[in-house]
C-alpha cells in the first residue's frame, strides 16, 4: 500500500516533467501552446452554455407541469405486474437526462429506503448502468456544431434502456425482488 502512495504522489509531477523535456527537444513552446490550449477550453466552456440551460430548463418544465407524475400514474400497472417499485421510475426517466438530477433522486431513494434495501441496490445500479444520452448529445455535439444528432439519440436511448433493464434483471436476480 505505501508504495502505491509513493508512485501517486510523484506521478504527475514526473509526467509534466517529461512533457517539459519532450517539449524542449522537438523545441515546442510549452507554455505559449498551454496558453493556446487554456484558452481554446475556456471558449468551449462558453459555447456549452446555451444547450445547457436549454436542456435544465426543458428539465425543470417536464418536472412542474406535472408530466412526470401522468407517466408513473400511467405505468404503474405494468410495473407492479413485472415487480419494479415505482420509486425507481423518476430515476429512470432522470438518468438520460442529467446526471446531477439522477443523482440527487438516487441520494433520495437511498436516504429514504436504505442503501442495502432492493430499491437502494437497485437504484445503485440503475446509475452505474446508464449514461447521460441526452446531456452528453444536447453539451458535447452542440460544443463541436453537429446538428444531425438523430441515430446517435436512438442508440444512445437504447444503451440506456437496456442497461435499464439489465439493472432490474440482475437486481432482481442477486437480490431478490423487495
Amino acid at each position: 500500500m505505501y508504495i502505491l502512495s509513493v508512485i501517486s504522489m510523484y506521478l504527475i509531477p514526473a509526467l509534466l516533467f517529461t512533457i517539459l523535456v519532450v517539449a524542449i527537444y522537438k523545441k515546442v513552446p510549452a507554455y505559449e501552446t498551454f496558453v493556446e490550449g487554456a484558452k481554446d477550453g475556456f471558449q468551449l466552456a462558453i459555447s456549452i452554455i446555451p444547450p445547457l440551460v436549454g436542456m435544465l430548463v426543458a428539465i425543470s418544465v417536464f418536472r412542474a407541469s406535472g408530466a412526470l407524475d401522468f407517466l408513473l400514474s400511467a405505468i404503474q400497472p405494468v410495473l407492479a405486474f413485472i415487480g419494479v417499485p415505482a420509486d425507481i421510475v423518476p430515476l429512470a426517466i432522470m438518468r438520460p437526462l442529467s446526471g446531477t438530477g439522477a443523482l440527487g433522486i438516487m441520494s433520495d431513494l437511498i436516504r429514504v429506503h436504505g442503501p442495502d434495501s432492493f430499491i437502494g441496490r437497485l437504484a445503485s445500479t440503475m446509475q452505474g448502468s446508464t449514461d447521460t444520452t441526452l446531456y452528453v448529445i444536447t453539451v458535447y455535439f452542440g460544443a463541436v456544431g453537429i446538428k444531425k444528432i438523430g441515430d446517435a439519440l436512438k442508440v444512445g436511448l437504447l444503451a440506456d434502456i437496456c442497461g435499464l433493464c439489465a439493472a432490474i434483471f440482475f437486481v432482481m436476480l442477486v437480490f431478490g425482488n423487495m
